[in-house]
């Protein structure tokens, strides 16, 4: 049970990366959204090509508001900090269980 707990502790710090990682880049892009930036800039097709397959599905199911406002980032924000308060929270509790020792050393 230990081996167990061990590797669901470091599933659950992993995948909180991950979620830290999206929100940043998700963050990062919607403030770039505000300045029109070259799309040939290839920092922009990186931001646009790891955020356009989460953004998506939500844009499918909200249209932009008002003047063409796409809230799919607030959305999607709000999304994965639902994944990494349950999930990852749920993760590393039962993780700590498991193994009483991790993550204190």
């Amino acid at each position: 049970m230990i081996l167990l707990g061990s590797i669901l502790y470091g599933l659950g710090q992993v995948a909180g990366m991950i979620i830290d990682l999206a929100v940043i880049l998700i963050i990062i892009r919607a403030v770039l959204s505000w300045v029109n930036p070259d799309p040939n800039n290839p920092i922009v097709q990186f931001l646009r090509a790891s955020t356009d397959p989460m953004m998506r599905p939500i844009q499918r199911f909200i249209p932009p508001i008002g003047g063409g406002i796409d809230i799919s980032p607030i959305v999607l924000l709000f999304g994965l900090y639902f994944l990494k308060f349950a999930l990852v929270s749920s993760l590393i509790g039962y993780a700590r269980v498991l193994n009483p020792t991790v993550g204190f050393g």
